[in-house]
């Protein structure tokens, strides 16, 4: 079906004129009677208070307009770099762009990246230079300017003269036609426009109207009818809420019609608008290649392809700062947390974060504009005021060797394995996705499945967490069960694949670098080279002109800070730099960012790299080195030169070393002498510290001290300010208050974890076991070891249980394991207690360290050490809700 809908958006540097243009082409048609402006803040597209105030656009607003038949659905998008996330997602609905250009200014570092981003999107434009009435500079010169700086392909379009040949060479068949005939059919002068083969330039001033009339002229001299197909398919570029709160999903329909009541999954459209600025009218139905805004659809989310279109490209713009917000003391920061997830749902490059261990809220943002609008309109829409922390980098990860990770997941009645071959991509090629796998090996659907589910979440990397990109992943082989895998089962195994791969690749931190322009005088461009050159800046041989040096290069991010600041004070306000994002580059302090970080991998229970094997009748965890002895399918890479071999045995065998070394020196602690020597208090009936009367209490604290408790912080209070001019006084109460306490919890969460179980306490305290014991007690301690076993694959502290054998003559005792569990026979003489006892003593200061008994004298010893008691009931009641608990997560994971 073929249409008369054309889709146009308006895109430029800040200040450029875009919206004084809009709204000029919007009066001269004849759709709006008053001209607006902008500093009055009456335009018909900037209606927001904080873009009047502020007199920018800040969000895209869509407006319509007719031109001799052809309806004009145009978008106005914002200028300022903080908001080009806003400004990208609408171009993936457009069909021509008009880019605005100052002629005060020329071509600045904003306009490139908009150049390079309708490239991208493959976008025709028209160029349109304004404010000609105050530009110091001649059409000529600025036409010159722009062609060099952005393509040869430029045409300035007055020039009537030269215009049609300078057409016709480029395209070959308007060439052939032209030398031919002299002249160009219309149709084919549009096809070339539409495919980019030419891009108009016209000059004027949008202020007073001028060239105005030619813009659409020329708008309506090459607008095109677009063929769309029968079927319906729509994207969602933008998700809003009118003054009333109801929630907006902009869209644009690409194929078929949208009927009000259709159902779109499992929600239904309510009503179907048509916006000009802040107006808008109800239709009853929207066909291809309008832009509409429709309520009902509750579900959908930016960037989701409706009906039969093609999934959309990703944006490439994305914030390299991540702040952290901080609450008011009167607001629950879930409270805030849920206000904030609106704002994300509006703006998906928010990507909020909520960091459970520390319960705070991270965002991230584009810049210091986009940081005081967020808080601006937390405040309006929502009345809480909040206030935000200096910034942080947001870095990346990446691998520079080609790996295979391995993914096992079999917990009892489940069952899947995946082999990706992990590559380097191209820099900025992201994650992307194949598969290599014969379907007699693994069935097709399973393929597409993993393929889903590489491409479905953000993976975190080895060394700081921070998001994996720039990996290409090939799915190679696996395993399926016929009766026990669920969907569920090839997520897991593939998410643990991932991370075992990254363990074993040689992985590589990546940083976000600025393309820098700077220009100085020539007698200070040594102190600028020097300047850059300390701040780890890769720069190109400088450039001098009529007096001045010129340097270009890329610099980290992290080491700009305030250097433009500083670039105007030693100049003299005569230099000058500009910035753009160069995109992500190794990183120049890697050492120093991960000590920083202090990310642990082993310890990322969302992000686990282990896989989980079943013995026995129970799942177990392997630690990632070992996924490779014991994987079901044979890999198909060894031998084959397509990974790192060398590399990947040589990672294996030192984690294998460090897994050595450490219960080597936790057997040396065992069995090192001292106190495991002596004999255990006596046994009691007494049930642990939180019962017991004042006076032993009294004499408790006395001998062992004040008894500790394992909450180790209390959340400080923090004054609200209302006013202005306190609220960097808050800022800092807020920071010296929770120091202390972000930092306990930082070295918490970097703490290791032990559970001390006393076997025979817990056998005889357990029904289920003890009434195995009547037949046999090595069918009990197995039993015991099976449910502890799978009992620390979710919890994931270091399980130890002890078995009391002080009545074996001539025993020497031993540590075995059994799967993912440490296995303790006591020596002759010594019982459980007294090695609980020792081993807590040693262990609580470096670590948190529970203790699994309903012995009263040892659970009051434990206090005092600092451990955490837990009496053998407690402890049965706890694994039976874990087990629960881990069921109905899984089942709610994998439900659909």
């Amino acid at each position: 079906m073929k249409t008369k809908e054309l889709t146009l958006g308006i895109v430029a540097h800040v200040d450029a004129g875009k919206t004084t243009l809009s709204e000029a082409m919007l009066h001269t048609t004849g759709a709006i009677r008053t001209l607006g402006r902008v500093d009055r803040g009456d335009t018909t597209l900037d209606t927001d208070e904080i873009e009047k105030e502020r007199g920018i656009t800040i969000y895209s607003r869509e407006a319509r307009l007719l031109l001799d038949g052809m309806t004009i659905s145009f978008i106005d998008t914002p200028g300022h770099v903080d908001f080009s996330a806003e400004m990208e997602r609408s171009l993936s609905v457009l069909d021509v762009a008009i880019l605005v250009i100052s002629g005060l200014d020329g071509v600045q570092s904003h306009t490139r990246t908009l150049w390079a981003l309708l490239e991208r999107y493959h976008i025709p434009v028209i160029v349109f230079v304004n404010k000609m009435d105050i530009a110091r500079k001649s059409e000529e010169e600025l036409f010159a300017s722009v062609r060099s700086e952005l393509s040869d392909r430029m045409i300035r379009w007055s020039d009537t003269k030269s215009r049609e040949e300078e057409i016709a060479m480029t395209d070959e068949a308007l060439l052939d036609a032209y030398l031919g005939t002299g002249t160009m059919d219309e149709d084919s002068v549009k096809k070339a426009f539409a495919k980019r083969a030419f891009f108009p330039v016209l000059f004027g001033s949008a202020l007073k109207e001028e060239g105005v009339t030619d813009l659409l002229a020329l708008m309506k001299q090459l607008a095109w009818e677009i063929t769309y197909p029968k079927a319906f398919g729509a994207k969602v570029f933008k998700i809003s809420r009118d003054k009333a709160g109801n929630r907006l999903v902009h869209l644009k329909v690409t194929g078929g019609s949208l009927k009000n009541r259709d159902s779109i999954g499992e929600d239904k459209v309510s009503e179907i608008r048509l916006y000009n600025g802040d107006k808008y009218e109800s239709v009853t139905e929207i066909e291809a290649g309008q832009v509409a805004e429709v309520m009902g659809l509750d579900h959908v989310r930016v960037g989701d392809a409706l009906g039969e279109q093609e999934p959309m490209a990703l944006g490439t713009l994305e914030a390299v700062l991540s702040y952290r917000v901080i609450p008011p003391s009167d607001v629950s920061i879930y409270t805030l947390l849920e206000k904030i997830r609106i704002l994300e749902e509006e703006d998906p490059k928010l990507m909020v974060e909520w960091l459970e261990e520390t319960k705070e809220i991270h965002v991230r943002l584009m810049g210091a504009v986009q940081t005081q609008v967020l808080q601006e309109n937390m405040k309006r829409r929502f009345g809480i005021l909040v206030t935000f922390d200096a910034g942080k980098i947001m870095y990346k990860e990446t691998i520079a060797n080609a790996v295979e990770g391995i993914g096992h997941f079999e917990p009892l009645r489940h069952y899947a394995e995946v082999h990706v071959l992990m590559e380097p991509g191209e820099r900025g090629s992201g994650i992307t996705v194949d598969t290599d796998c014969k379907t007699e090996v693994l069935a097709l659907n399973w393929q597409r499945l993993i393929l889903t589910h590489l491409t479905e979440k953000i993976h975190r990397g080895v060394l700081t967490g921070s998001p994996l990109t720039d990996v290409h992943f090939t799915v190679v082989t696996g395993r399926a069960h016929l009766k026990h895998t669920v969907g569920g089962d090839f997520r897991q195994a593939t998410y643990r694949a991932v991370r075992q791969g990254l363990k074993k690749a040689d992985n590589v931190l990546l940083e976000p670098y600025y393309k820098v322009t700077l220009e100085v005088p020539q007698e200070l461009l040594g102190r600028a080279m020097t300047d850059l050159s300390h701040m780890h800046g890769q720069m190109d041989p400088p450039e001098i002109l009529d007096g001045r040096g010129v340097l270009t290069g890329k610099v980290p991010v992290a080491c700009v800070s305030d250097y433009a600041r500083e670039v105007a004070a030693y100049t003299g306000g005569e230099g000058s730099i500009s910035f753009e994002m160069a995109g992500y580059y190794p990183c120049h302090n890697t050492e120093e960012v991960i000590e920083e970080k202090g990310y642990d991998s082993e310890t990322d229970l969302k992000n686990p790299t282990a896989s989980v094997f079943c013995a026995h009748g129970a799942g177990y965890a392997l630690p990632w080195f070992m996924v490779d002895g014991e994987a079901h399918v044979p890999s198909p890479l060894l031998g084959t030169g397509r990974i790192d071999e060398e590399y990947q045995q040589e990672r294996i065998l030192e984690a294998a070393r460090e897994k050595e070394a450490e219960e080597e020196a936790f057997r040396q602690r065992t069995y090192g002498g001292g106190a495991m020597d002596k004999t255990s208090s006596k046994k009691s009936s007494y049930q642990g510290y939180s019962g017991m009367s004042p006076e032993l209490e009294e004499i408790f604290i006395r001998e062992f001290g004040q008894i500790r408790s394992p909450i180790e912080y209390s959340q400080p209070v923090v004054r609200d300010y209302d006013r202005q001019e306190e609220i960097q006084k808050a800022r800092e109460e807020y920071f010296d208050t929770h120091k202390n306490a972000a930092e306990k919890r930082k070295n918490k969460a970097k703490r290791k974890r032990y559970i001390l179980v006393d076997g025979y306490n817990v056998i005889h305290a357990w029904p289920e076991l003890k009434d195995l014991t009547a037949h046999s007690f090595d069918a009990a301690r197995g039993r015991l070891l099976d449910i502890l076993s799978n009992y620390q694959g979710y919890d994931g502290a270091q399980m130890i249980v002890v078995f009391d054998a002080y009545m074996v003559k001539g025993g020497t005792g031993s540590v075995q394991n059994y799967h993912n569990v440490h296995v303790i026979f006591t020596k002759e003489a010594q019982t459980a207690d007294a090695y609980i006892e020792r081993a807590c003593h040693e262990l609580a200061g470096d670590a948190e360290v529970r203790v699994v008994t309903s012995d009263g004298a040892e659970q009051v010893i434990v206090a005092g050490s600092g451990g955490i008691r837990i009496s053998s009931q407690e402890f049965l009641k706890q694994v039976e809700q874990m087990n629960t608990r881990g069921l109905s997560e899984f089942r709610d994971r994998n439900r659909g």
